[in-house]
């Protein structure tokens, strides 16, 4: 009989996989990080934990977030019956980034004097390569 309890037991530990899901936003990783262990959600995950505060830390922006039910979380939720079922967030912060292509500051110039459909038509350029360089891009202003 005790062989029995304690395959259950272990059938039961390892039939609990950790539930791990990471998103990548796309931008360098820095080695900042913001880190809530015991972040309460309820009912299974259906009600989900409060927003972590990131903006202090993260000026530059987030590069990865991490979300995972540590054993000890799961075991929580299950002696809960899951009304409570706590999890671990890590946010990870993005590098510092320029505005520069082959180190060279990347510029836009407006003539002071250009029509507004042309200073319109410059900052949707902007726009535009900003999210290809996934960088800011700087749009100063000329005067001839």
């Amino acid at each position: 009989m005790r062989i029995r309890q304690w395959a259950l037991l272990v059938a039961i530990a390892g039939g609990a996989a950790c539930y791990h899901a990471t998103v990548e936003t796309g931008l360098t990783p820095s080695t900042i990080t913001v880190e809530k262990g015991w972040a309460s959600s309820w009912i299974y995950g259906l009600v989900p934990p409060s927003a972590v505060s990131t903006a202090a830390k993260c000026s530059t922006g987030i590069a990865r977030v991490e979300t995972q039910l540590p054993f000890v979380n799961m075991l929580v939720g299950f002696l809960t019956g899951g009304i409570y079922t706590p999890m671990a967030i890590k946010v990870t912060c993005a590098q510092r980034g320029s505005a520069s292509v082959d180190g060279r500051p990347v510029e836009i110039i407006v003539i002071r004097d250009e029509t507004p459909a042309a200073r319109d038509q410059a900052f949707a350029e902007a726009l535009r390569l900003s999210s290809k360089l996934r960088s800011a891009v700087l749009v100063q202003e000329f005067t001839p």
